[in-house]
């Protein structure tokens, strides 16, 4: 056990060294979350240390195979990215996704050379936290409020995967997806807005807050039984209003840029794009 920690560590280390050098983290919070909670993925050490990482979500009913892979600064150049890229496509044994975080010029090298092509992008979107807000604009009959631990669990497992029926990487959250976040320092119920109506959940809004004063968008979603009541607009600016009553500096979002009206909807509340994920799949290769 002690020497599966010490390689999650490793890995943790080489992924903050690695997001100083590009500018953005090599991992989204899933893999991060994966990793600790004892599903490592594949490793390249030197050494005996961990110089390279690729973490890999097996392909479901719905989706592909999806992974993530980064290579320590120091150890760049070496062909460690293009032998852990071609591990996960040999693992996922049939059609594979891959992130690339800040959609950096090395990453579509790399899978140009190994015959992907772009298949997704995701918007990050910034806002400074104190330009000024209008109201949330609160339907009849709605009322808001925040999470409860041991509560609503469930009930907002059942809205979200309404809600993202047709996104599955959010929508089959499980009940553990949701305990590993509320495990997490950042986790406040205070900021995690729900609107009922006749006494149902309607829709949400769960902001998080990392460190050096940025607040996010975490999610958003309304029930498709509720859509045409402004929810989405109103769950939004609730949440807005808390993280710019802390006091931070910016406050981002990660929004699919193929969903025009939630760009739509961002860029009417202040958001501009700051940053781009890129996904690359090999679909018909």
């Amino acid at each position: 056990m002690s020497g599966v920690r010490s390689e999650v560590a490793e890995v943790l280390v080489g992924a903050e060294a690695a997001a100083a050098a590009d500018g953005v983290g090599p991992l989204s919070e899933h893999a991060v979350l994966a990793l600790r909670g004892g599903r490592p993925g594949l490793t390249v050490s030197e050494a005996g240390a961990v110089i390279a990482y690729a973490h890999l979500d097996p392909a479901t009913d719905e989706e592909p195979a999806a992974g993530e892979l980064f290579v320590h600064p120091d150890h760049r150049r070496r062909g460690h990215g293009r032998a852990l890229l071609r591990a996960l496509r040999e693992k996922a044994a049939g059609p594979l996704r891959v992130w690339a975080h800040g959609d950096l010029p090395a990453a579509a090298r790399l899978a140009e050379a190994e015959g992907m092509v772009r298949v997704r992008a995701l918007f990050q979107m910034r806002r400074p936290a104190a330009d000024p807000l209008p109201e949330p604009p609160v339907a009849e009959g709605v009322r808001i409020r925040a999470f409860e631990p041991g509560r609503d669990e469930e009930s907002w497992l059942e809205v979200n995967g309404r809600a993202f029926a047709d996104h599955p990487e959010q929508g089959a959250w499980t009940i553990d997806d949701v305990r590993a976040r509320e495990a997490e320092d950042w986790f406040d119920p205070a900021g995690f807005f729900l609107a009922e109506r006749d006494g149902r959940l309607a829709g949400f809004h769960w902001t998080k807050v990392h460190p050096g004063g940025i607040g996010e968008v975490y999610v958003v979603g309304v029930d498709p039984d509720a859509q045409g009541l402004g929810l989405g607009r109103a769950l939004t600016l609730a949440g807005l209003h808390h993280l710019r009553g802390l006091g931070l500096d910016q406050i981002m979002l990660y929004v699919d840029g193929s969903n025009t009206a939630a760009v739509r909807l961002y860029e009417s509340l202040g958001f501009t794009r700051h940053a781009v994920d890129v996904m690359y799949g090999t679909e018909g290769r």
